[in-house]
């Protein structure tokens, strides 16, 4: 499979593309927000609280929003190292879980893990690491077990535990690599990526040395700060995705930034000299992500409903923990029945959905709506082609069966941003919801507020100020309903227009000094958001 890697670099932003038959796999995007490009990244931090219930602990690392410390997490826990046995996640430069996840040892019986509250205590410091960027209204989350990358083996602060990749296959080489840690660990822990597949035991040893010196220097910096404190940063996002993406399985790597270019070069030819002349500078007149077509297939990962070839279509909708994705027979109409229709749809949604999960980095609870099917047979084998999709996703899922009523619930795992809340944020109009109150509720709802208006403000003149649009709904469909409240009301109601109102959210005035009844208010808000729906 010829596979690419593109980067894209302006002084604001850089961002990665993968390509696998020349159709866009990956993305990932950093730019200089907060919270951008921190996994990885090793803090001082102080614990601002501790909270028993949660067996966890929130963190003040210098970020906008405390980091969360979970007990498995905390000083004295090789929990997490558990989960770092079960594998490598290439492709992904975070630390921790999300930088292994797949060797053939099994992790030692771990004894009970104490109550962090016997851990830990508010204004004590430590090192942390992050492990999951910020994610929608959570701060990012870390461990106190640092864990450092590198090309072909990752450095791990827990003694003793060795891995290797369950990517590499070759029995001989995993027997070969794992001899290579246990002689040169010195008793410190290591795995072993995918990339070391082939190295040398002088290229082995000098990584090992390299990342010692690195962690050496980071507990030593560690010192000489006072929390919270950035002692060690990541590479930046080109420097990651060299290290972590471009390997011999990917045959081009593309960069449209000389500087950024040279700096990549330097590090392959550090580390991977083979891979150097895969290695090329951009220099077309068309922008790089357009000339690869990258930017039609990231406008097509953003729509919430995603078209199949044979006229069916699977739809996308998220919330924070949750994503429904519901699979329909659209305009396919099949050729023989209904059961063989429903069979093709879903198996070619399975395809859609395996790759959009990928592309579109989705994560935690998934439910998938397929298209009900009689047959336990056509259910066990869209299962099974689903399963064997989500192989070639480097995030770690688990899926259950399909139940009888057509839904499969699977989780993925995912340290970063989704691409959604990457490149979009919530609509200002409609708040995320998706929808906006129609409007003759919205007329009708104005007029239940101006007859609370008139029973406070007997006798005084009453404006209604609305959006332009709602005005000239009012005045023409609601104009009956107007009139009925002049009636009811006995006083005239003037609506007027005002472009600067939101389209749900509308203002009532009480002129000052109108005759009878009390001072009140100039004007009054109101939001419909705030209002029960009728």
């Amino acid at each position: 499979m010829a596979s690419e890697l593109l980067i894209n670099y302006r002084p604001y932003e850089t961002r990665v593309a993968l390509l696998e038959n020349g159709e866009l796999v990956e993305f990932q995007l950093e730019r200089g927000d907060k919270g951008a490009g921190l996994l990885g990244n090793v803090y001082k931090g102080k614990v601002v609280r501790v909270i028993p219930g949660l067996q966890a602990a929130f963190l003040d690392i210098g970020l906008e929003k405390a980091a969360f410390l979970y007990v498995d997490d905390a000083p004295e826990s090789l929990s997490e190292f558990s989960r770092f046995l079960e594998g490598e996640r290439d492709g992904e430069s975070g630390p921790g879980e999300n930088a292994i996840l797949g060797t053939a040892d099994k992790a030692p019986e771990l004894s009970p893990k104490p109550p962090i509250e016997t851990l830990l205590c508010e204004g004590q410091e430590l090192l942390a690491q992050v492990i999951k960027e910020p994610i929608g209204q959570k701060g990012a989350r870390v461990t106190s077990r640092v864990s450092l990358p590198g090309r072909r083996l990752v450095f791990m602060d827990a003694p003793g535990h060795l891995g290797v990749s369950k990517r590499i296959d070759d029995e001989e080489e995993r027997r070969r690599l794992k001899g290579l840690l246990e002689t040169h660990g010195e008793g410190q822990g290591f795995i072993a990526r995918t990339a070391s597949e082939g190295a040398t035991a002088f290229e082995i040893q000098a990584e090992m040395s390299f990342l010692r010196q690195l962690w050496k220097k980071i507990q030593k910096d560690s010192l000489g700060v006072k929390a919270p404190a950035l002692v060690y940063q990541d590479l930046d996002a080109t420097l990651k995705a060299t290290r972590d993406i471009f390997t011999d399985q990917v045959s081009r790597l593309v960069i449209d930034d000389r500087g950024q270019f040279e700096k990549a070069k330097e590090f392959v030819l550090a580390f991977e000299p083979k891979l150097l002349s895969s290695v090329s500078l951009y220099e077309g007149p068309e922008p790089l992500f357009h000339a690869y077509d990258v930017e039609t297939d990231l406008a097509r990962a953003l729509n919430k409903k995603v078209w199949l070839k044979s006229g069916g279509y699977v739809v996308f909708d998220s919330t924070e923990a949750l994503t429904a994705i519901d699979v329909n027979t659209g305009r396919y109409v099949g050729v023989r029945n209904l059961e063989e229709t429903t069979l093709t749809t879903n198996l070619e949604a399975t395809r859609e959905i395996a790759y959009q999960l990928r592309l579109r980095n989705i994560g935690g609870l998934i439910v998938i709506d397929f298209i009900d099917m009689e047959k336990e047979s056509n259910r066990e084998r869209v299962y099974a082609a689903l399963k064997e999709l989500l192989r070639r996703d480097k995030g770690k899922t688990k899926v259950l069966p399909m139940s009888e009523l057509g839904l499969m619930e699977m989780t993925r795992k995912r340290a970063r941003e989704n691409i959604d809340r990457l490149l979009r944020e919530p609509c200002f109009y409609c708040q995320g919801q998706g929808f906006l109150l129609s409007g003759i509720s919205l007329c009708h709802q104005a007029f239940r507020e101006l007859e609370l208006a008139a029973a406070e403000y007997p006798g005084r003149e009453l404006t209604l100020k609305v959006h332009p649009a709602l005005r000239a709904l009012i005045l023409d469909e609601g104009r009956p309903a107007l009139e009925d409240l002049e009636r009811r009301l006995k006083r005239p109601i003037r609506v007027q227009a005002d472009e600067s109102k939101h389209l749900e959210a509308y203002a009532i005035e009480v002129p000052q000094g109108s005759p009878a009844g009390p001072e009140g208010p100039p004007e009054k808000d109101h939001d419909a958001k705030t209002v029960p729906t009728p």
